[in-house]
């Protein structure tokens, strides 16, 4: 029967990962990827969904077990924007953001313009990457609804676009096949061998940072917001994930990584991998080392708060929420009488900076300097 169930390979990526590697390395920055792109061409347009399946085994099978009998905490119930699992919502989604505006937010779809400090309202991305992830939606699904609407009008390009984003993820599962279990770990031909805090005092430091505890509102409120609802913005990602390894904490970029795969409902092996490793700056498209992100100065940060009043730590850190919002996200810059006024006794009700950003930054910088220097003796 034309319409039968059949298997068909390397159908989780837009292209065939063995034809992409015959071509040579995986590309690890964007033009690579838009290079290699080109070469392979068109990907291979969604089959339509089969009319038939074969029938479902005869196998009696024992009650599966529960999430907590496995160690998993109970899924959570307020999953960012309230997603919803499974094939129907995913493509009623895709039909969704491909329609917003009449397409025209698609086609003008660039990532780092979208705000970090995201939590209500309209989703300032697609919020299409559980769905990926788990197989809900195809990524040429994704692709192929994607095309017909850049065919409307001018689109903005990799690596900022909706285009891009599918394009780091092609990148990072590229870069998984060739690497393999290597990938996710240090060292290795893609990761520098640094010597990251692993004594009592870094597990203290780690555990301050899952907890959303480290006396940083904007680190705490992410960490909280990504226990809570599963999600974070991606700028929302490189804050916590720079401040955790080389930012200011200095704390194995494995452990994070390991958050994440934990508590994302995006949760990827290899793009969570990817991330984790370029924004420890580990790897060979890392930003430089020495670019921190700053975390308490929002106003002016790339990482595009853009949050004046202070909504987002209202939300997630609610016993900073009477400050006035000039002090929420640094709280100890604010006089004592705003703090008692607010309630906020710090050490107390809410930490004292976990370590000293200007401090402690310009000594991770040079101690990363040192062991890069070390590794190359």
């Amino acid at each position: 029967h034309p319409d039968e169930a059949v298997a068909v390979p390397s159908t989780h990526l837009l292209f065939d990962a063995d034809a992409a590697l015959a071509k040579g390395a995986p590309p690890t920055k964007m033009p690579g990827m838009v290079t290699l792109a080109g070469k392979l061409g068109a990907p291979a347009k969604p089959l339509m969904a089969p009319s038939t399946l074969p029938p479902r085994p005869d196998v009696t099978s024992p009650p599966l077990p529960s999430l907590e009998s496995l160690g998993y905490a109970p899924i959570a119930t307020k999953a960012a924007y309230g997603v919803r699992g499974g094939e129907s919502n995913g493509l009623a989604r895709l039909q969704e953001q491909m329609q917003r505006e009449n397409g025209k937010w698609a086609r003008a779809f660039e990532k780092p313009k979208t705000t970090s400090a995201s939590f209500e309202g309209e989703p300032p991305t697609t919020l299409l990457s559980p769905y990926v992830a788990f197989g809900c939606v195809s990524v040429r699904t994704f692709h192929a609804e994607l095309s017909k609407v850049y065919a409307k009008g001018q689109h903005a390009h990799p690596p900022t676009s909706l285009l891009g984003q599918l394009y780091f993820r092609e990148m990072s599962y590229l870069l998984g096949r060739k690497h393999g279990s290597s990938f996710a770990e240090q060292p290795s031909s893609v990761c520098k061998d640094i010597d990251w805090d692993t004594d009592a005092n870094a597990e203290k430091r780690f555990e301050a940072w899952e907890q959303g505890k480290t006396g940083y509102p904007l680190i705490d409120a992410a960490m909280r917001q990504l226990r809570e609802q599963g999600w974070l913005h991606h700028l929302a990602r490189h804050a916590v994930s720079c401040f955790l390894t080389r930012g200011d904490l200095y704390v194995h970029w494995t452990r994070g990584r390991d958050v994440f795969d934990r508590d994302l409902l995006d949760a990827d092996w290899a793009i969570n991998n990817f991330n984790w490793l370029g924004l420890a700056g580990v790897a060979p498209w890392s930003p430089p080392f020495f670019r921190v992100y700053n975390p308490f100065n929002v106003g002016s940060s790339s990482l595009n708060v853009r949050d004046a009043d202070g909504k987002y730590v209202d939300r997630f850190v609610p016993e900073l929420s009477k400050l006035p919002s000039k002090h929420k996200y640094a709280p100890w810059l604010a006089p004592k009488s705003d703090l008692t006024k607010a309630g906020v006794k710090l050490g107390e009700t809410y930490p004292r900076p976990i370590v000293d950003h200007k401090v402690q930054s310009k000594a991770n910088i040079e101690r990363f300097k040192q062991a890069q220097r070390a590794a190359k003796e």
